[in-house]
């Protein structure tokens, strides 16, 4: 034992530090009565008085957060014979996290601040603070890890004078955990950097034996003789009473779920996969009288904070949520947890429901799997980390052209966005490329395709989707709860030991009948046809650098109007006949991302969003019969908003957009909505038959330079000349980036037409 340790490991050193630790949790927790559990004293002590590197892993509510908290305390204050130390940073992905504890240390006295992608403005005032010596806390998300102000300028000064470093979420750095995050592994690097003798935690709840490993080791780079103390407890959470029910079409679970909301006391959280799921779910929830609201990725930053304070007050019955509303929200009195429609690991799906229950004795969680599950999951696996080929086309473009902002690459590669913003992530931490201010650039390194490492990590993706079915189909004289903890690998798990509390333990009864009124009035809210489809307003960066002059915003006079769909892709209702229409069956999935970032499948039956090409999937022929009349729905309720000031029909003339792909189907729908419309079908736009198709798998920037390459008019002379101050409806049968409609529309426009109105079948 170091002579510099010795203060603090004496019997009255111990005393003393812990009397304090627990003066310090009172004054966090608000309650004289409160008391350190003994692991979390384990580790409180490991970080102050030994100045340690540890990793908890312990269940929702178990009081993780406390041990950073009073280790800050005693930290500041100093403590263990040692003078005070600087300020703790805390990497947390989670605002609604950061903006509990922020609220949780004031009233500890202990002075938090946060930078994340919400408080842009308050950034030069954060750093200004810090650099006062005005701040006991600092929550940063990982992305400012990759900031390049953050990291070069603001990170160094706080790594040398740190008095903590806490990873929160800690199985986001393993590449083997359910929700790994790239911008996680430059923690790594942070932490490699730190002087000796700063001390680092790391916690989680959702990390089984190869990932809490995993963890272990990256937290372990450096001098660190002593190696990281691990310290996991057990997962039981008494209060949760798991069960599933499988109930045979998305109706009958809204249904089911709309009379169980009334029997259940307090407030929950209804899970979706998707974002359309969520939005339509709320619409009938609410339709049926429950005070619900919808929570996703796409929902507006002040928007959620009032939604969550919403939540945690009782002024609404249950948020439908996506994963957006995950890791850190803190209501301990939450009630119930539904999911409707499965997590693709028995992991997520633990740190889902562990929101349920921490402060209540009584909790009902309740899976209501979907057929579709499998197909949301296979889109997830489709956005793995991209083939070498194309990332050797991204490092090569940037060896070539110097710095790119990520606009500006995306017309050099054919990647989505999202997919070349996570890999230029990686490339970023294994020091292939640096991201820099206006952009990325190559460092010139050497870079190896770990083509084994990205194989087994799928195969771990594919086991794990696997064992949820398995949880799904658990048979009498199973348990639930001994299954997670299994999954979890639980070292409190005996062999035999159940939980007496699920549905297969007796503890829950679910019942499995459901209103025939209310499947009815649920089933023909998802049979309500019809969504605005919004024109595109502003043509992508960067498009000069691949010979097309577009740039800026797309002028009035050469947009399209707002349109109209029939549904969305990724929805219900009629989304899923237009599934089985539309789409191969391999890639029939709708989806959204892990991080809630506006990901979607990617196009089939299509090159470049409907600009005629090969018939990758989905079927031709005319339109099924039973999607004419929806058809006819949506037009006769659209109707009104396109007649003319006198009353009648302002449509002059319906223009198609010619498919290779499916030319049966787009020619029979255009004759209908023109005679729906009493207009004539003059024409279409279409693709120049001397080029040829392009990819359907590539990035917005891409998908505009082979449209706008390919489309031309194919209108009769008469047709032409007719067109100027003229009312088009534009017909297609699905939008995926809008580029096509966006084109065509322009093109029209630009031969005179007066407006140009969409329309199509779905919209991705």
């Amino acid at each position: 034992m170091s002579e510099d340790l010795a203060p603090a490991t004496t019997a009255a050193g111990t005393t003393d530090l812990r009397e304090r630790a627990e003066a310090a949790l009172r004054a966090l927790v608000g309650r004289d009565d409160a008391r350190l559990r003994e692991d979390q004293w384990t580790a409180v002590e490991a970080l102050v008085a030994h100045r340690r590197r540890a990793l908890v892993v312990e269940r929702t509510g178990w009081g993780k957060s406390a041990v950073y908290f009073v280790a800050t305390a005693l930290l500041r204050a100093g403590a263990a014979g040692r003078p005070p130390a600087g300020p703790t940073v805390i990497v947390s992905p989670l605002l609604a996290l950061m903006r509990d504890q922020i609220a949780a240390a004031a009233r500890a006295g202990i002075r938090a601040v946060t930078i994340n992608s919400a408080n842009v403005t308050e950034w030069g005032q954060v750093h200004a603070a810090i650099a006062a010596g005005e701040v006991d806390v600092l929550l940063c998300s990982p992305e400012r890890l990759n900031n390049p102000a953050f990291r070069d300028e603001v990170l160094p000064r706080l790594a040398a004078s740190a008095g903590l470093v806490v990873v929160d979420e800690a199985h986001c750095i393993s590449d083997w955990g359910h929700d790994f995050r790239p911008d996680y592994r430059r923690i790594r690097t942070l932490l490699g950097d730190l002087p000796e003798g700063i001390p680092v935690l790391a916690t989680t709840a959702t990390a089984n034996a190869r990932v809490s490993a995993d963890v272990a080791e990256q937290l372990g780079v450096g001098r660190h003789e002593e190696g990281v103390l691990v310290l996991r407890g057990s997962l039981d959470r008494p209060s949760l009473h798991l069960g599933v029910l499988a109930l045979p079409d998305q109706p009958s679970r809204v249904a089911w779920l709309s009379g169980q909301l009334g029997r259940w006391s307090g407030s929950g959280i209804v899970y979706t996969l998707t974002v359309a799921a969520a939005q339509g779910v709320a619409e009938q929830l609410r339709e049926a009288g429950h005070e619900v609201r919808a929570y996703t990725g796409q929902t507006d930053t002040a928007e959620r904070e009032q939604l969550e304070a919403d939540l945690k007050e009782n002024r609404v019955k249950a948020l439908v949520a996506t994963s957006a509303l995950g890791m850190g929200f803190d209501k301990p009195d939450l009630a119930f947890v539904v999911h409707l429609g499965a997590p693709s690991s028995p992991i997520a799906y633990y740190q889902q429901v562990g929101r349920a229950g921490r402060g209540v004795d009584r909790a009902d969680v309740v899976l209501l799997p979907g057929a579709e599950d499998q197909d949301i999951w296979d889109y997830f696996g489709s956005m793995a980390f991209p083939p070498e080929g194309s990332v050797r086309e991204t490092l090569t473009a940037l060896a070539e052209g110097g710095t790119m902002s990520t606009a500006r690459l995306e017309t050099q590669v054919d990647l989505r966005r999202n997919r070349l913003e996570t890999m230029l992530k990686v490339l970023d931490v294994d020091g292939a490329v640096r991201r820099v201010r206006g952009g990325w650039e190559s460092t010139g390194t050497q870079w190896v395709y770990d083509a084994e490492r990205y194989a087994r990590v799928a195969e771990t993706r594919t086991a794990e989707q696997q064992a949820m079915v398995d949880y799904q189909r658990l048979p009498a004289g199973g348990c639930r709860m001994a299954y997670l903890r299994a999954q979890l690998d639980d070292p409190d798990l005996t062999d035999g030991w159940r939980c007496g509390r699920c549905d297969l333990c007796g503890g829950l009864a679910l019942e499995a009948d459901v209103d025939a009124d209310a499947v009815r009035q649920a089933r023909a809210a998802l049979d309500r046809p019809g969504i605005e489809i919004s024109a595109r307003r502003q043509w992508p960066t960067g498009m000069d650098a691949i010979g097309l002059d577009l740039k800026g915003k797309i002028g009035d006079a050469e947009r399209a109007e707002t349109g109209r769909a029939l549904a969305r892709l990724d929805g219900l209702g009629w989304s899923v006949p237009l599934r089985a229409l539309l789409e191969p069956a391999h890639e029939s999935a709708p989806g959204e991302h892990s991080v809630d970032d506006g990901a979607r499948p990617v196009d089939s039956g299509r090159s470049a969003d409907g600009a005629a090409g090969q018939a990758a999937g989905g079927r031709d022929g005319l339109l099924p019969t039973s999607l004419r009349q929806p058809v006819a729905e949506v037009l006769r309720d659209w109707a009104p908003a396109l007649r003319r000031g006198d009353g009648s029909s302002g449509v002059d003339g319906v223009v198609m957009i010619a498919s290779a792909g499916r030319p049966q189907l787009v020619e029979h729908l255009a004759k209908g909505v023109a005679h729906l419309l009493g207009a004539p079908l003059v024409g279409a736009v279409g693709p120049d038959p001397d080029r040829p198709a392009g990819r359907h798998d590539v990035n917005s920037a891409q998908r505009l330079a082979g449209v706008q390459r390919r489309l031309r008019p194919e209108l009769s002379d008469a047709a032409l000349a007719g067109l100027p101050g003229r009312t088009v409806v534009l017909v297609d049968d699905f939008t995926d980036s809008g580029w096509t409609l966006t084109v065509a529309a322009r093109l029209l426009r630009r031969a005179g037409a007066a407006a140009v109105y969409p329309f199509t079948l779905a919209q991705r």
